[in-house]
Order: structure tokens, then sequence, then C-alpha cells
């Protein structure tokens, strides 16, 4: 048994996120464990770019009121949610525009594949605004 040092709070890269976002890394698999866990703070309206998995991602919201979309589903996800998108599946997520959210994220690759930026357009159709 370790404790495991936490790094420092990252802002999330504008290449791939839309907005304020913030994470935490909670967990980095080593050796043959290749979990990852994030705590993800997204600002309203904030939201990742366009991306898939390879073995898929798992996403819990801790806090407010958000939304995952893949090219035909809108989830809105509140607290103690807890969406699954299989592998490959092409999806974004992020925060209600009247809200603040967190969530934990949790998959087990580091091949994300990044897409384009989610459009205001997109974003707004997804959310009903």
């Amino acid at each position: 048994m370790k404790l495991i040092n936490q790094t420092a709070t990252s802002r999330g890269p504008a290449e791939i996120f839309t907005g304020d976002v913030y994470f935490d890394t909670i967990a980095r698999g080593e050796g043959v464990s290749h979990i990852r866990v994030n705590s993800v703070r997204f600002t309203p309206c904030a939201r990742t770019a366009w991306h898939s998995h390879s073995l898929g991602q798992t996403l819990h919201v801790t806090d407010g009121f958000g939304i995952v979309a893949t090219r035909d589903t809108v989830i809105v996800m509140r607290p103690g949610d807890t969406v699954h998108t299989p592998p490959g599946e092409e999806h974004w997520h992020g925060a209600l525009p009247d809200h603040f959210m967190t969530h934990l994220a949790m998959w087990e690759d580091d091949d994300a594949t990044w897409g384009d930026l989610v459009t205001d357009q997109e974003y707004e159709a997804a959310v009903g605004s």
C-alpha cells in the first residue's frame, strides 16, 4: 500500500476544451493496470472536444449538471449519474449553460482520439437552447 501524491490541478488545454475546464489526476495505473481517473470541473458552457476512447469511458457526476452527447444521443447528467460510452464511440461532455459540473472520468487507455471542438451550434442544439 502507498499514498499517491497528487499532482497540481491542471487547466484543460484550448485544443481539446472549450471554456474553462480544470482537472485533477486521481489515479494513473502502473504496471498491468491501465486505469485512469480524473476529477474534471467544468464552468457553465465549458465542454470537451469530440473524442473517443479505444476501450470506452465512464463518467460519474459528483456535483452540478452537465451533458454527454454522441452524434445521435444526448443525456443530461445530474449528481450521482453514471454514463458509459463504449469503445470507439465519438462523444463530448460538459456543463449546462447555467451550472458548473464536476465528474469523475474513468478510462483505460492513453490513446484517446480527439476530433474537432464542439461548435456553439452543436452545443446549443444538444442543450436545447
